[in-house]
């Protein structure tokens, strides 16, 4: 029997033991085990060859009881059901985590974004509002940017948005550029987020990050705002890798060339002759490693290979519930996903309440409340795993499903 590498059973199997633990009934973990709502849409779009495709998106609405639900939309071949529902869940634990007045929303369309022209994604992106407008709304359902969508997508899908209404709606989405009402820092939010969950983590240890050796799995837009953030800092980024293969120098890399180098999709590796695959650079000695990537990357297979002293998990769900597990045991500090990447949704819900009030903070008042608002969480989590004798993902999920939980029975849903 293999180990369970979906990520939708897995975080269903990890809120009931956080609902258990906490002594909830049953009913609830019924209500939190699935989306409220998921909808499927199909999408007509004329290509640039003049030929029509139809593309198919989703947008799932995990719960509502404590707020408007709040989620990014990705753009990804990979894209389906499953994942999305998953991510809605997780998108629930990261505000309930981070206390924002939120409830999990997720979206995504089946395409490849590098394969379509500018004209192709403004019209996808616009027909896609079209098909989800009667259920998002700026007090209903928020989007965002996520895998392969950025300020450009959502501006575009503000505008349509705005048609549809038939008024200025800057609070229907986050992530937008700065002259349509976007946030200072909405960009390197989650970087920041992971950061402040770096330097949290390295206290504990008792590690410097001055001179601490730094791995970084990914080179997107988190992986690469991190790498740089941490290079910064005076650690020593000595493994960087994109989705083509990994660069490793025991040296330290240079962040700035190569962040001068990479494409918008975050690949740099092809310009280099000599690199590591993606495994290899899992298991290089290092003081802390951030997964960046993509999900399923630390399994029962490598884990006993992993040299770190501490994890951060930057990209969602990369360590699978067994690795987990023995990592915990082995003494590794693992900061998970919904907590170490809580910095995005952070930040975009400093956008909403700026749009809604009208008024807007400067950069520095926006990342001192995101550092506030992380090692709060951060502390939170740490205090409930040290005294609840529970690994940090399982005291994460604790104190991200209690908001919503007490949410449902205060309503009487429950």
């Amino acid at each position: 029997m293999g180990e369970n590498l979906n990520l939708f059973t897995s975080t269903q199997e990890t809120i009931h033991e956080a609902l258990s633990k906490m002594g909830y009934e049953e009913s609830l973990y019924e209500l939190m085990k699935e989306p409220l709502r998921m909808l499927t849409v199909r999408m007509p779009v004329r290509m640039d060859d003049g030929s029509t495709k139809v593309f198919t998106g989703y947008r799932a609405q995990h719960n509502d009881s404590v707020g408007p639900t709040k989620g990014g939309v990705r753009f990804h071949p990979d894209v389906d059901e499953e994942e999305v529902k998953a991510l809605s869940m997780w998108m629930t634990l990261k505000c309930g985590i981070v206390d924002l007045p939120y409830g999990g929303g997720k979206g995504g369309i089946i395409c490849d974004p590098r394969t379509m022209s500018m004209g192709e994604l403004e019209r996808l992106s616009r027909a896609y509002v079209r098909a989800i407008s009667q259920i998002v709304g700026p007090t209903k359902d928020i989007p965002a940017p996520d895998v392969y969508t950025n300020s450009q997508i959502m501006a575009w899908m503000m505008d349509e948005y705005s048609r549809i209404d038939e008024f200025n709606s800057p609070g229907f989405i986050t992530g937008k550029p700065i002259v349509l009402g976007g946030s200072q820092g909405r960009e390197k939010a989650t970087a920041q987020g992971v950061t402040i969950c770096i330097e949290q983590a390295a206290k504990k240890r008792g590690i410097d990050i001055k001179g601490a050796r730094v791995v970084v799995q990914g080179f997107g837009n988190a992986g690469s705002f991190l790498a740089k953030f941490m290079h910064d800092a005076g650690a020593k980024v000595v493994a960087i890798s994109d989705a083509y293969g990994a660069l490793y120098d025991p040296k330290g890399l240079d962040i700035d060339y190569l962040l001068d180098r990479r494409d918008s999709f975050g690949t740099v590796t092809t310009l280099f002759e000599s690199t590591l695959s993606n495994k290899d650079l899992l298991e290089i000695d290092c003081d802390i490693l951030v997964p960046a990537a993509v999900s399923n990357q630390i399994t029962a297979e490598n884990v006993d290979n992993i040299k770190a002293s501490i994890i951060v998990e930057a990209a969602n769900g990369p360590t699978t519930k067994e690795a987990t597990k023995r990592l915990n045991e082995r003494g590794v500090l693992l900061v998970p996903d919904v907590l170490a990447s809580a910095g995005g949704v952070t930040v975009s819900y400093f956008e909403w309440v700026q749009n809604n009030q009208g008024y807007y903070w400067t950069e520095e008042e926006v990342n001192e409340k995101l550092e506030k608002k992380i090692v709060d969480a951060f502390n939170q989590v740490y205090e409930i795993s040290q005294s609840r004798r529970v690994n940090m993902r399982l005291a994460a999920y604790m104190v991200g499903v209690r908001k919503t939980a007490e949410a449902s029975r205060f309503r009487g849903w429950v």
